[in-house]
Formats: structure tokens, C-alpha cells, sequence
């Protein structure tokens, strides 16, 4: 894995996206560098006399060769989800070692960084409105064919599977950076005990979270960033919603979950928890994977947090 020597500054941008026929408006270019694996742009076609309404586009820019291969099977996992749910996802138009682009989704994000990367909410995670349409959006995904996503190149584990390379995970990490022993005893605990985990697998986008998720008003629109999606434990789309929303809340979205077929457990939003509690192993595994100074030095803080 090598990082890609990928445009950064607005006009080396712009030519990219000319050298894929897309005319884009200068003064209308953003640019953000938040995201670990692309660049992302956004901009508006430049206005002819013989082009139909300027169309806003999201470009996202690769930063290394391993992000390739899975943009492969991200293209057809888009291709085949996106017909079946109700709400909108990106429909790549463009698709090139150098460049994804597609026209931006309805909504707005539910939640933005900025440079500084302070979060700015856009959407109460107490609203009702929120959690229902999320529920309903959860559902409708985890009912979909896993076999057939299986097909598409889509990873696939059953519930054993997810266990094992929990604990795969925790073990490499653990391999590799100091880790601290409250840490590793909860995830321990968390492992061996059969309640907390369920007992199927679904499709999941793998990182369902407000900054993913575009809003009209307060009603799921869109969700960006299928990077992730696989077939695996539920829980991996429900976490940061449990982990945010009012207990109340979180219900209404369980509420709308299983009225449109959602299969849960007594101890769902236990084992969300202890899933989102051991997400240092995830960013440590990025870490690891890139080899890059900045995330190996926060991944350590991470795992080995101070007292």
C-alpha cells in the first residue's frame, strides 16, 4: 500500500475533473481534507448556453492504491443497493483510478467538521423525526439479499466470524501498540459472553453515523461513504445512534426497525456499548495500515489512554 500522488491545490483539481469531461465553475470549488482515504471536492458545472440547470458534483480524490480495489466493489454495491431503498445514495457517473465523481445527494450533512475539526451538529439526535426515518432506512438495508451482496466481492462474515476477527483485531493491536489492561479486560468480557451478541448477520454500510447521513429538516435523506459495507453484525449501524440519542429515542429508532422487519436481541444496545467502547481497535488497525506518523501517535493515545 503506497499513497497516490493526488491533486490538492483548486486548479490541479479542476483540470482532473476537465480531463474527465466535467467543466467545473472555479469560484465554486470547496475542498475537504477530512476524509482518510479520498479527497473530497465539491463543485458546480460551469453555466453554456448549451447545458441544461448548473449540477453540483462531489469528487473524491484517492489518497492511496489500497482504496482502489475497494472502490471497485463499492461501485457495485451502489449499483444494486441504491434501486432498492427509499432513500438516495451516490450514483457514480465517473469512476477512474484518479477520480469517483457523482452529483451531489439531496439534504445536508447531519453533522460537519471544521478545519479545526470541531463538530457542528445540524440535526438534534434527541429529534423523533431523526431516529424514525433512521430506523426505517436501517431496516430496508438490513433486509436486502446478504448472498447477493456476498456475490459482489462484498466481505461476508457469520456471527462466529465476527467474533473471531474481534478478536483477531484486538490481538494484532495488541501486538503492536501498548494497550491499556482495563481495555483489554472489557473487551475480553465483552468477547466471551454469548447475550450480548446476535445470532445472524446483514448488510451494513459499517459506519452509520451523522456525518454520513444527509437530512431534509430532520428526516433522513441520503447516506454518503459505502466504503465500508459488508455483510456482518447489525449492531455496526446501530452503535453511535445508541450511543448519542436520549434512551427514549434510541427506542424510536429500534421502534421503526423492527416494524419494518429489523431482527434485534434483548441485549442489543448493551453490546452497541461495549462495540463503540472498543473502537480504538479499528482506528489502531487504520493506524497500522498506513503507517502514517499522525495516526500511529493517536492510535496509541487511544489505546493507552491517560488516567
Amino acid at each position: 500500500m503506497t499513497s497516490i500522488p493526488s491533486p490538492s491545490e483548486p486548479a490541479e483539481i479542476l483540470a482532473l475533473a476537465r480531463r474527465h469531461d466535467l467543466d467545473l465553475d472555479p469560484g465554486s470549488l470547496e475542498i475537504e481534507e477530512l476524509g482518510l482515504d479520498f479527497r473530497v471536492a465539491i463543485g458546480t458545472t460551469a453555466a453554456t448556453a448549451s447545458t441544461a440547470e448548473p449540477t453540483r458534483w462531489v469528487l473524491r480524490i484517492p489518497r492511496r492504491d489500497d482504496v482502489l480495489s475497494r472502490a471497485e466493489v463499492e461501485a457495485r454495491a451502489l449499483a444494486w443497493i441504491g434501486p432498492q431503498l427509499d432513500i438516495a445514495v451516490p450514483d457514480w457517473r465517473i469512476h477512474s483510478p484518479e477520480l469517483i465523481a457523482y452529483p451531489l445527494l439531496p439534504g445536508r450533512p447531519a453533522l460537519t467538521l471544521d478545519d479545526s475539526g470541531t463538530p457542528h451538529w445540524h440535526v438534534d439526535m434527541s429529534s423523533r423525526v431523526y431516529a424514525a426515518s433512521l430506523g426505517d432506512f436501517l431496516a430496508q438495508l438490513h433486509g436486502l439479499d446478504a448472498e447477493h451482496a456476498r456475490s459482489l466481492g462484498l466481505e461476508h462474515r457469520d456471527p462466529a466470524q465476527v467474533r473471531e476477527q474481534w478478536r483477531e483485531d484486538i490481538d494484532r493491536v495488541g501486538a503492536e501498540f501498548t494497550v491499556a489492561p482495563r481495555l483489554l479486560e472489557r473487551w475480553s468480557a465483552w468477547l466471551a459472553e454469548d447475550s450480548f451478541w446476535p445470532s445472524h448477520s446483514v448488510l451494513v454500510h459499517g459506519e452509520v453515523y451523522p456525518g454520513h447521513t444527509l437530512v431534509d429538516g430532520e428526516r433522513l435523506s441520503a447516506v454518503l461513504d459505502w466504503t465500508t459495507a459488508a455483510v456482518g453484525d447489525p449492531a455496526r449501524d446501530l452503535m453511535f445512534h445508541q450511543s448519542v440519542a436520549p434512551t427514549e429515542i434510541f427506542e424510536v429508532l429500534i421502534e421503526h426497525y423492527e416494524r419494518g422487519g429489523g431482527r434485534t436481541w434483548p441485549r442489543l444496545a448493551e453490546h452497541c456499548t461495549e462495540m463503540l467502547a472498543a473502537s480504538a481497535v479499528a482506528y489502531g488497525l487504520y493506524a497500522l495500515q498506513t503507517r502514517e506518523p499522525a495516526h500511529l501517535e493517536a492510535a496509541a493515545m487511544e489505546l493507552d489512554p491517560p488516567q
